[in-house]
């Protein structure tokens, strides 16, 4: 577990140094408030997590919100849906490759659109707030259980995962969107209007 966050702060001490070198201070301070922002997130997994390890599992399961959803302490040894059990460590480094290059791209040349930004940032933490688990214990802390429809447990992380991708489709949507009524706005501007004098 040491030698992953010395890995984890060496290669956040990295990415902050090559975005000081490519942006100034003005890339430097991006990437300090992305780690703080991310950090915000995976702490209040990690957070919940150790509430779940402490509490609930004594207990194994515990009510919250009645005919929707219970707190039930379960180990997840996969990814999504158990996927690929007992893979540790092919997932471990997979996962690590994956939010290596996503908070790469968020330090050295972050979008310019929030929506967007805001996506990423919440995939990044909720990938690293799983990672966590997996190089601390082998495995995924999952406590929020559906009652309504039969559904994987899931956490905070898996939360924030799940709405970044969310809000990324629904950026890449608002996008398409503009980008086709603008297309329309520039065909109606480049109508011959003597065509329709001669009609």
């Amino acid at each position: 577990m040491v030698v992953f966050w010395v890995v984890l702060a060496a290669l956040a001490g990295v990415f902050l140094a090559l975005a000081f070198r490519k942006n100034g201070r003005q890339g430097l301070r991006r990437g300090v408030l992305l780690l703080l922002f991310a950090a915000v997130f995976v702490g209040l997994d990690q957070a919940v997590k150790y509430w779940a390890r402490t509490v609930l599992q004594p207990v194994g399961s515990m009510p919250f919100i009645p005919h929707l959803l219970q707190l039930r302490y379960v180990l997840n040894t996969g990814a999504a849906f158990s996927m690929l059990e007992g893979k540790q460590l092919f997932l471990t480094l997979f996962t690590g490759l994956v939010l290596a290059g996503i908070g790469g791209y968020l330090i050295l040349d972050p979008p310019k659109k929030r929506l967007e930004y805001l996506a990423w940032v919440l995939i990044l933490a909720g990938g690293v707030g799983n990672l966590i688990d997996r190089a601390a214990r082998g495995a995924v802390v999952d406590l929020f259980d559906t009652l309504f429809i039969e559904f994987a447990v899931f956490n905070v992380a898996d939360i924030c995962i799940t709405v970044g991708f969310a809000l990324l489709l629904l950026f890449y949507l608002l996008q398409e969107f503009a980008g086709r009524k603008k297309a329309a706005r520039r065909d109606e501007t480049d109508t011959d209007p003597q065509s329709d004098e001669t009609a």
